[in-house]
């Protein structure tokens, strides 16, 4: 029997609040573990509206205020499921234990970008846990010239990926998210999508203006909580260009003054 405490003594205050939270992280574990088998089991029935799984791995996984949105997830699985080549996504979360799960069932290579060692360690126990599949590498943040991206291992990557998913590196990074395009467009295929996360803020939608007419490629905003933009990789993508220099392609500043600046009514709109 638990020792019997008078009301408002201090142990009783301490012990209660703690057992609370062993409680409810006992509980949240238990959520997630049931979420993620059923979401392991059906990918597709589980990102369906109105299923829990999704909100019970979100509440399970922790991390509040960065975790992936259940909306956000629910298009990045769609687009896994559809992807016919191999797949890269910069940043780490909840959203590379779940796409890495669908990529793996479709036989499809996934790789992961992160520079901070204690998120890729909390997902490589993840990954174990469930046998997940992904190729996780955790670099620090390397500076080109003009902007900060992550440090991939180009010669250890696929030749080509048919999918990026962007949501990272955080914002405050020099340049945000732009360095995508200078330093993987050669592994970028005729038709790849890329998922650019937080559309809502105006750096990302730059960024997108950039790359549309840096690749080229065609945009689309993906409307609702989380927005999206989905940008569609043209083929003449592949074509040799100027301005390349070891595989990094610089940007003009009449480029940039060209679309910097951009607004939601640059992109043609559709609702997720």
């Amino acid at each position: 029997m638990f020792p019997m405490y008078p009301p408002g003594s201090i142990a009783t205050t301490v012990r209660f609040p703690q057992a609370r939270k062993w409680a409810r992280r006992a509980f949240d574990a238990f959520k997630f573990e049931r979420a993620m088998r059923r979401f392991i089991a059906d990918p597709q029935t589980a990102v369906r509206s109105g299923s829990s799984v999704l909100p019970d791995l979100i509440d399970g996984w922790g991390n509040s205020g960065w975790s992936a949105l259940d909306e956000y997830l629910r298009v990045g699985v769609e687009h896994v499921l559809q992807a016919d080549g191999a797949v890269v996504e910069c940043g780490t979360g909840l959203s590379t234990l779940l796409f890495g799960a669908v990529a793996q069932q479709r036989g499809v290579e996934y790789w992961a970008l992160e520079h901070l060692p204690e998120w890729s360690e909390k997902l490589s126990q993840q990954l174990a846990r469930y046998g997940v599949s992904v190729q996780v590498s955790t670099r620090p943040l390397r500076s080109y010239v003009g902007f900060d991206w992550y440090d991939p291992p180009l010669h250890e990557m696929p030749p080509q990926f048919s999918l990026v998913i962007c949501d990272g590196p955080p914002s405050r990074t020099v340049g945000g998210r732009y360095g995508l395009v200078p330093v993987m467009r050669r592994r970028l295929k005729p038709g790849c999508i890329i998922l650019l996360d937080d559309a809502e803020r105006e750096h990302e939608r730059e960024v997108a203006h950039l790359w549309q007419s840096e690749l080229p490629a065609t945009a689309e905003y993906l409307d609702g909580s989380k927005p999206l933009i989905r940008l569609k990789v043209q083929p003449s993508a592949l074509k040799e260009r100027t301005g390349l220099s070891h595989g990094i392609r610089t940007t003009s500043q009449e480029t940039r003054r060209t679309v910097l600046g951009a607004s939601v009514e640059g992109f043609a709109s559709s609702s997720t």
